[in-house]
């Protein structure tokens, strides 16, 4: 095992925050410079579909758990996307992988994605500083080679998240229908997979494969379209379902998706998850709010108001539907008990609900999986046809 003694002592890599705030560590993975959004997840597993998850695009994602690495990357196994999508990554301690199941260890894995990465830092103290002040424009010099005060300053300069259109920069290219046979579906469990009854046409936001692989299970045959696609193309594909799918950055960058999504009410079941809820939430009037720090992790505690029931949930967003601002016919299903932010929502008299959380989460409960089993029973007591 190489354990970088030199590199560990000297602390040449460092992160730096817009509010002038530096912490000192080493590379561990690209050799490159990069800015970006500092944000913390206080999952303890589940980094791989982290760096795969296309919600964050643009984010330098600090890892709460002091250690990670331990079980290295399965590539394609439990990949949410063709490849990492986070612009950072942030840990305190690298470990070299010890799993029958790994392909290639950590480090190594975001060497080859071009994926900056440090190790070393004080990832308590990152967190409780981001907890305090709120998520933050970054800048990782991996190379010491940019002094403090000039990493402080390109973070400082970068654009940022808010009000940019990141959605469109992670939707695929053309139409593709979600297959889960062969490798996937033995590493998945075929025998889980149900006989299709309804085809759904999802948005692609920045999809994660384990939304398509729950919709396929829950015997939805599913066509992924890109953000952009015009509602009257999707209408004319005679869909039971439309499914807005989670995604990076500012919803309220993204009215063109809104007007869209618009035109789907009362014509076709519609399920929203993430930035699909928060442009859901739009559609119907509503206004959107940025968090201090967001929700990133799978340990967060929502509310059902419709049961009364507790789930433990995973998520990732930075952005919320703020309840005061939704339209008489819409009410809260669910409430983050943390801070009681939205959690979920439906209409009262159209057949469309959406949740700010992840059901499908592979790297958290499953407490929501049953919601895909809802979105079946909606397409079936409203069948377009």
């Amino acid at each position: 095992m190489n354990y970088n003694w030199k590199e560990r002592r000297e602390r040449a890599a460092y992160l730096a925050l817009e509010d002038g705030t530096v912490f000192r560590g080493y590379s561990v993975g690209a050799a490159k410079n990069c800015v970006g959004e500092a944000v913390f997840n206080t999952g303890m597993t589940g980094y791989q579909e982290i760096l795969t998850d296309p919600s964050y695009t643009g984010q330098f994602v600090a890892m709460t758990a002091p250690e990670i690495g331990n079980y290295g990357v399965t590539p394609g196994e439990d990949d949410e996307s063709e490849k990492f999508c986070v612009s950072g990554f942030v840990v305190h301690e690298l470990r070299e992988p010890s799993n029958w199941r790994s392909k290639i260890s950590l480090g190594d894995a975001l060497k080859e994605q071009g994926v900056p990465a440090l190790s070393g830092i004080d990832t308590r103290a990152l967190t409780l500083h981001l907890r305090d002040y709120g998520s933050m424009k970054a800048f990782i010099c991996a190379d010491g080679s940019i002094p403090e005060a000039a990493g402080v300053e390109q973070a400082q300069a970068w654009e940022g998240l808010v009000g940019q259109d990141y959605a469109s920069r992670v939707t695929c290219a053309k139409p593709y229908i979600w297959d889960e046979t062969g490798e996937r579906s033995r590493v998945f469990g075929a025998e889980e997979i149900a006989p299709i009854k309804y085809s759904v046409v999802a948005f692609d936001f920045g999809i994660k494969r384990g939304i398509l692989r729950c919709m396929r299970r829950a015997g939805m045959l599913v066509e992924v379209v890109p953000a952009g696609t015009p509602a009257e193309e999707v209408l004319a594909k005679n869909p039971d379902g439309v499914f807005l799918s989670n995604g990076p950055a500012d919803p309220a960058a993204l009215p063109h998706f809104v007007a869209n999504i618009k035109k789907f009410h009362g014509k076709v079941p519609t399920m929203g998850i993430c930035l699909g809820h928060q442009l859901l939430g739009l559609s119907f009037g509503a206004k959107t709010e940025r968090l201090r720090f967001g929700h990133h992790g799978c340990n967060h505690p929502v509310k059902d108001l419709t049961s009364g029931e507790i789930e433990i949930t995973s998520q990732n967003h930075n952005y919320a539907v703020v309840a005061e601002t939704l339209p008489a016919d819409v009410e809260v299903t669910h409430i983050n008990l943390n801070d009681g932010t939205v959690e979920g929502m439906r209409h009262k008299t159209l057949p469309i609900f959406s949740v700010q959380y992840h059901p499908e989460a592979a790297p958290g409960p499953h407490d929501a999986a049953p919601l895909f089993a809802k979105f079946a029973k909606l397409m079936a007591e409203n069948p377009v046809r």
